[in-house]
């Protein structure tokens, strides 16, 4: 096994491995809606379950339907994110980085859902007023991945343009 699939299995099992254990910790330590503020004003644990994606999103559409759903397209996502992955060039680090965060990420969610058929969040942030949807550490892994590979996009085309 060379070492970058390698490095990539081992990042991808230290999302999944951080992901289910903080998600472990606060079931087995939280009640259900339970929350304890941690930064006044700004982050709380909040232990919830989401049976939608994210930020809710068809957490009122039928098991019947949302189950295989998500299993589908978390499945599909993860094939493409595998052929985006064979076809960066060794020197696009950060795109490689990201792609291999949302996939940690979306195992670890994954997980959570043939275990229970819900996803644990439980970080809770509010700013000025304005309060977050409660996410995990895998939704986070997601996210800074994305941003990560918008960012590599922006980057490599105004390097590759000389700008």
């Amino acid at each position: 096994m060379s070492d970058t699939r390698r490095a990539i299995f081992l990042v991808v099992g230290t999302i999944i491995v951080l992901d289910q254990l903080t998600k472990y910790l606060i079931d087995s330590s939280m009640r259900l809606y339970q929350s304890e503020e941690l930064i006044g004003g700004f982050l709380a644990l909040t232990y919830v379950r989401n049976t939608g994606a994210a930020f809710g999103l068809l957490a009122n559409a039928p098991a019947w339907f949302r189950q295989p759903f998500f299993y589908l397209t978390t499945g599909v996502a993860i094939v493409i994110l595998g052929l985006f992955l064979r076809r960066l060039e060794e020197h696009e680090r950060l795109a490689r980085l990201s792609i291999v965060a949302i996939a940690g990420g979306a195992v670890g969610n994954l997980i959570d859902r043939i275990r229970f058929g819900y996803v644990i969040d439980f970080l809770d942030v509010s700013w000025r007023g304005y309060h977050w949807p409660t996410f995990n550490v895998a939704d986070s892994c997601i996210t800074l991945g994305v941003l990560g590979l918008l960012w590599s996009s922006v980057w490599g085309t105004a390097s590759r343009q000389g700008g």
